[in-house]
């Protein structure tokens, strides 16, 4: 009998809805339920391309004997944690707080008025049943127990560490390299041991500082990572594009899935290389990463999906690797051994007796011959047939956010106006199906439905790529909705007192905590994004609303960074943009020079902030940077007027003039 998740939208919840499990949707309905009923609620949270969710689910949650016991004594509720990462991150605190550590799936089982008693993660079918039986037979003959548990984990997750503002300094920043160069493997990149993260916005940071500093340690370091997860298995070398993380300390082995944000900030990084190393293969990453998310994440309207699963036909892997007989049959003889030999593809294989194509051991792995892509998009398109990936075709604003980021600087920075034009679309797509009647975001779309309220990450994320559309395009509607969506970033989650940034609106569902994060995961955290957005937001302006709360932003985060700034990437790019020089341009002109962007694909040019003026929107221009308004334009040419160190130099009228003044 299908359960009530059949109603639900999200791929995730869809995947129970054959249940036998009688499973919630996470809200109001199922919270009275187990209030009137006086039971306690089974709470499992994960997400539709998660692998032990799939374990999970066909050991316990397709069996008669578990869906008996939950059916009977629990309130079972599913959560998608990409559509309310809210739900989850509140009780992923209480599985670490008990556990030291979460995961997905994650299962936690709360009192009815939804304090947690336990929580963990995957447990196979034996063990679950153990604990149904244990919690069942307690929460009967002692509730009150369970009950004071609950009060009290509760009590200590609210009692949040109070974070003591700080002054922002250098020091922090240096303090954060030096702990990431610690941990750093020398010889296969990346940071401690197996399991390794990609982590891409360290590694944005890290070559951010080694530009500006002449670091060259910290380049070396973010350099080696960025070759290393390529050359490995990580990088899917036959369809494009990067899984989530390594299971072994070389990149070989991934887990399989791949995720929009991963690729999103990894695309970025790589631009980030390819614009300060001018080695190819960093553009080649890009456009393959990019490539592939236009190819298999895109809906027709212009959004973004999430994701592909790590499985096919039931095996994790199985649609990503090959043996050499399997090669043979579809690209011949001598073309089977040309990609098996470039590729690593062996009779003994590499994962379970197959192989993961990669380029470890490939001395010319840097230039890829012609032949070479040829053999591979012919792969390609084989596998494609052979089997198939699930894929997670919600639409979630936080994550779009990210990529129409990493869109909008890859269109500039190798100039690929398809990848402009994509960001341009995407963000359409948001502003026309992501928005309420009064103009604040939502946070999920699939298949013509939008739900619900946007979060922190939702407006910190998507207000970033709005600002990188704006510096790649100069269109003023793009500025004008970075304005009215900080707007009410301000309004909804900004604690004006203390600084810091609440995870959801002030007005939204109230769960058992609100806490400020500002801890980078695999995403970067939305209080470190929000004061990306803010410093950024303030130098183009030199609006004293924006410039006021990204300095007490900065504050805050200052002090939550001390203890451990190699976990606060973000917020250690956002100091390097605050505390090194920084130089704000004003273009005036009929109309955007198109040496102006050439200009700036040249090379970085971090701290820099530029506008652009043409009598179309200066009126425009002028409500948002009110200081604009004093700029003249030109009758004929462009007249660019740069400040540097609270001073501004004199204007000139040509690109090489700038160059001379800038450099």
């Amino acid at each position: 009998m299908p359960n009530q998740l059949q109603r639900e939208k999200s791929p995730y919840l869809l995947q129970h809805a054959e249940n036998p499990v009688d499973w919630h949707p996470w809200g109001a309905q199922a919270l009275e339920e187990a209030q009137r009923e006086d039971k306690p609620i089974f709470l499992s949270i994960g997400y539709s391309t998660c692998h032990w969710c799939h374990v999970m689910a066909h050991e316990s949650f397709e069996s008669e004997d578990v869906a008996a016991v939950l059916n009977r004594d629990f309130i079972p509720v599913k959560v998608d944690r990409e559509e309310r990462p809210d739900v989850d991150a509140a009780y992923m605190a209480a599985c670490v707080a008990m556990n030291g550590s979460g995961g997905w799936p994650l299962t936690v089982l709360l009192t009815p008025d939804q304090k947690p008693f336990w929580a963990g993660t995957y447990l196979p079918r034996r063990q679950l049943l153990s604990l149904l039986g244990q919690a069942a037979r307690q929460w009967r003959d002692d509730p009150e127990a369970l009950a004071r548990a609950g009060n009290a984990l509760t009590e200590h997750l609210r009692r949040e560490e109070r974070v003591q503002p700080d002054i922002p300094d250098r020091a922090l920043v240096e303090e954060g390299v030096s702990l990431f160069a610690r941990t750093f493997d020398r010889q296969w990149g990346g940071f401690g041991q197996a399991p390794k993260f990609p982590a891409a916005h360290n590694l944005l940071f890290l070559l951010r500082y080694a530009r500006l500093t002449g670091d060259h340690q910290a380049g070396e370091m973010a350099e080696l990572t960025l070759e290393r997860m390529y050359r490995g298995g990580l990088f899917d070398h036959v369809g494009g594009g990067f899984s989530r993380y390594s299971t072994d300390r070389q990149w070989l082995v991934p887990h399989f899935e791949k995720m929009l944000y991963d690729n999103a900030l990894l695309a970025l990084a790589y631009t980030e290389a390819w614009q300060q190393t001018r080695r190819d293969y960093c553009r080649e990453v890009v456009r393959r990463t990019l490539d592939y998310v236009l190819g298999e994440l895109t809906d027709p309207l212009g959004g973004f999906y999430c994701g592909q699963d790590a499985d096919s036909d039931g095996v994790e892997g199985k649609y990503y690797v090959f043996s050499p007989e399997e090669v043979s049959e579809v690209l011949g003889r001598e073309g089977a051994e040309a990609f098996c030999r470039r590729f690593g593809v062996t009779a003994e294989g590499n994962f379970e007796g197959k192989s993961i194509p990669n380029l470890i051991s490939e001395t010319g792995w840097e230039q890829e011959p012609e032949e070479i892509k040829e053999l591979r998009e012919r792969l390609c398109v084989y596998r494609k047939d052979r089997t198939s990936l699930h894929r997670d075709d919600k639409v979630l604003t936080a994550w779009n956010g990210l990529m129409i980021a990493a869109l909008a600087r890859a269109g500039l920075v190798l100039d690929e106006p398809r990848y402009l034009e994509a960001a341009g679309r995407a963000a359409g797509f948001i502003g026309k199906h992501l928005k309420d009647g009064n103009g604040r975001l939502l946070a999920r779309w699939r298949e013509g439905e939008a739900a619900h309220p946007g979060k922190l990450e939702d407006y910190a994320f998507y207000i970033w790529g709005l600002l990188e559309l704006y510096g790649a395009t100069f269109r003023i509607d793009f500025l004008e909705e970075t304005h009215a969506l900080a707007g009410l970033l301000l309004e909804l989650f900004f604690d004006r007192e203390q600084g810091g940034f609440y995870p959801y609106a002030k007005d939204g569902e109230q769960l058992i905590t609100r806490t400020k994060e500002a801890y980078d995961g695999a995403m970067p955290s939305g209080n470190a994004a929000a004061a990306l957005v803010l410093s950024r937001l303030a130098r183009l302006t030199g609006e004293a609303r924006w410039r006021e709360a990204a300095d007490l932003q900065l504050s805050w985060l200052a002090g939550a960074v001390r203890g451990y700034p190699a976990g606060h990437s973000v917020a250690l790019l956002t100091l390097l943009e605050e505390l090194w020089p920084t130089a704000e341009l004003v273009c005036a002109a009929e109309r955007t020079p198109p040496e102006l962007a050439a200009f700036l694909r040249e090379k970085p040019r971090p701290g820099l902030t530029v506008l652009v003026k043409t009598p179309a929107d200066k009126a425009r221009l002028a409500a948002l940077a009110p200081f604009t308004a004093a700029y003249p334009i030109p009758a004929a040419g462009a007249r660019y007027f740069l400040c540097r160190g609270k001073a501004c130099a004199s204007p000139v009228e040509t690109i090489e003039e700038l160059e001379t003044l800038i450099s």
